[in-house]
This record gives C-alpha cells, sequence and structure tokens, in this order.
C-alpha cells in the first residue's frame, strides 16, 4: 500500500500476555498459535520475552517457549527479544541457543537485553542484583566468545555445541544498550515508537560508534513499537486500553495484572494518579485504518533510516489482534511465504 515501506521487514515480539478468566497455559499455546499465524502472512520472525514473577506475563523461559514456536512453524525466523543475559550464565545462554540452531538451522535469533528481576526479592531469587546490569558489556563479549571459541573467561572450556555456530545476536538497547550494540558491531533493536527524540539520539549514537564485526558489517537497526489496526481509528484506540490500564495499575498498585476487556476498563473510577499513567499509556502508539498506519510507520522509518520493525501489541482481544496483524500485513504489503 506504501512504496515507503518497500524492503522494510516485519516481525513480531509477543509477551505471552495473560487475560481476565484464562491461565498461564493458555496464554503460552496462544503465543505458539499466533507464532503460526503470522508466519502464514510473511511476517519476518517471531521472537518471545522473559519476564519472572510478573502475573499479566506467562513467558518466563524464552529459549523454552521459542523451540516450541520453531517446532510449530517452518520458515519464520524464531528468536529472544529477548534473554536478559544478566539473569544468567553466558555459557548456559550459548548451549540453549547451540540447541536451538542445531534442532532449526538457519532460523534461530538470540536477541539478549540487560534488564534484571524488577524487584528484590526477584532479583535474590534469581541469584542477581541491579549492579549485574552494569556488567552487561562485559557478559555479551562472553557469550560471543562462547560460539567463536575466543573465549578466555573459562580456558578449556567449550560451549556444545554452540562452539563454531553462528546465531544471528541481537541487542535490546535499554540505557547504554545502543553503545554497547555499537561497540561489539551487533544489530541494535531499540524502542518505543513514542518516544522520538530519545530514539533517533540513541539510533544516531549506535550508527556514529559502530565497529564492523564479524556478526555484521554494517549497522542494523530494529525500531519496535506498539501497532493497532483497525477499521476505524477508534476502533484500533480500543486495542491500546486493555495494556495501557495493565501499565497504569502496576505503577499505582505493584503488581502487573492480566489483561482486561477494554468495555470494563471504560468503566472503572481510577484515581487521578492512575488516570494520569492510563492516559499517558496511551498516548503516542502507532494505531489507526490501515493508511492512517502505514502512512505513520512509514514517517517513523524514515526518520530512523530503520530496516526493520518489530510490533510488539498486547491486547485483551486475541480475534481483534489477529485482525490487526493481518491489516498490517496487507497495508505494509507482506508477501505470504510459499507453499
Amino acid at each position: 500500500m506504501s512504496t515507503s515501506l518497500d524492503g522494510i521487514r516485519f516481525s513480531v515480539l509477543d509477551r505471552s500476555r495473560t487475560r481476565e478468566g484464562e491461565d498461564a497455559p493458555q496464554a503460552l499455546r496462544d503465543t505458539v498459535r499466533l507464532a503460526r499465524e503470522v508466519e502464514a502472512l510473511g511476517y519476518h520472525r517471531f521472537w518471545v520475552s522473559e519476564h519472572h514473577s510478573v502475573p499479566g506475563v506467562a513467558g518466563s523461559a524464552p529459549t523454552v517457549l521459542a523451540a516450541a514456536v520453531a517446532a510449530s512453524t517452518s520458515t519464520v525466523r524464531v528468536g529472544t527479544g529477548g534473554v536478559m543475559l544478566p539473569n544468567h550464565r553466558p555459557l548456559v545462554v550459548a548451549e540453549q541457543f547451540g540447541v536451538l540452531e542445531s534442532l532449526f538451522p538457519g532460523r534461530i535469533d538470540m536477541g539478549v537485553g540487560r534488564s534484571v528481576g524488577f524487584t528484590d526479592g526477584i532479583r535474590r531469587a534469581l541469584g542477581r542484583d541491579k549492579d549485574d546490569a552494569e556488567r552487561f558489556g562485559e557478559q555479551l563479549t562472553e557469550l560471543l566468545g562462547w560460539f567463536t571459541g575466543e573465549q578466555t573467561a573459562h580456558p578449556q572450556v567449550h560451549a556444545r555445541p554452540a562452539e563454531g555456530l553462528k546465531v544471528p545476536p541481537f541487542v535490546l538497547a535499554t540505557g547504554e544498550g545502543a553503545a554497547i550494540a555499537a561497540a561489539a558491531g551487533l544489530p541494535l533493536v531499540i524502542g518505543d515508537l513514542r518516544g522520538r527524540d530519545r530514539l533517533l539520539a540513541a539510533v544516531e549514537t549506535y550508527r556514529s560508534a559502530f565497529r564492523p564485526s564479524l556478526w555484521a558489517a554494517e549497522p542494523y537497526v530494529v525500531v519496535a513499537g506498539t501497532v493497532a489496526v483497525a477499521a476505524t481509528e477508534e476502533e484500533a484506540r480500543r486495542l491500546l486500553l486493555p495494556e495501557a490500564w495493565s501499565l497504569a495499575y502496576s505503577r499505582t498498585e505493584g503488581v502487573f495484572p492480566p489483561l482486561a476487556p477494554p468495555e470494563r476498563i471504560e468503566a472503572l473510577s481510577m484515581t487521578e494518579k492512575q488516570r494520569g499513567f492510563y492516559e499517558a499509556g496511551l498516548r503516542g502508539h502507532v494505531h489507526g485504518t490501515a493508511e492512517q498506519v502505514a502512512e505513520a510507520l512509514g514517517r517513523a522509518v524514515k526518520e530512523t533510516g530503520a530496516q526493520e520493525v518489530l510490533v510488539t501489541t498486547s491486547t485483551y482481544d486475541r480475534a481483534a489482534l489477529g485482525d490487526s496483524y493481518r491489516g498490517l500485513a496487507r497495508a505494509v504489503g507482506l508477501t505470504p511465504p510459499a507453499a
């Protein structure tokens, strides 16, 4: 529909959000089902995420879930958005991705981030603390070294079957993540599309400091964000309500809840503070009709110079979410894979 998006890849990150009235196993099964749906539409990648002790998110073991997704699909690339490296030993992460790549050769992506558990209790349960995030660059170097056989932290130790395999790594930018990705010569995944000035500054930092590596000869930018497509702009906006309310509730009550239906959210009596977070959570996302969304994404891609868009949308109504992904696929001209 829009030539400004010709050649741009579109991918999906699903966080296995739970809905009111369903359990976590159902959310995980629906993630696998969604992967098959977006594969059929022609999306380039399907990634899953890592969260620990979050009531509204079922995805706690991304490499395990990625294996289930890869086993249920055949053409879409499968990966993580991402494995939070400070939570794990780099050797174990390398081994897990080595197994994935061995089972599904040529289809696995290794997206890693620098976040740690978001409460003291979770960090203690993981055996980590906030300071571990400051070692992300060092951990990333070790992780990549397990694949090349060049890691020096543990002489005479080898990651099997990862060593010698080339699993494409991506860095999820948080804080100084853009600079770390540039120094390592890795593709950058950065969001969100709402904070455009901050996004553009980080992308500029990344491109200006990028050093070619074994993994990437040139900078590669993936911009991530919420995108909602529906028959009208108002219908698309309603798709954003469940996630906005979950975020507002978490920031005022300390618990990130399952997604609620829009009609119940619209009838809620919110505190002034909750209302402020809620309205802020609705602002700036790319949403509307197919034509409106294609135009907005065209502007975002032109401004950032991104080669890929990673869509991270969550909403209560799974059927409407599927319709949104279908509408987006048509809007940006995705081509279904050959039978």
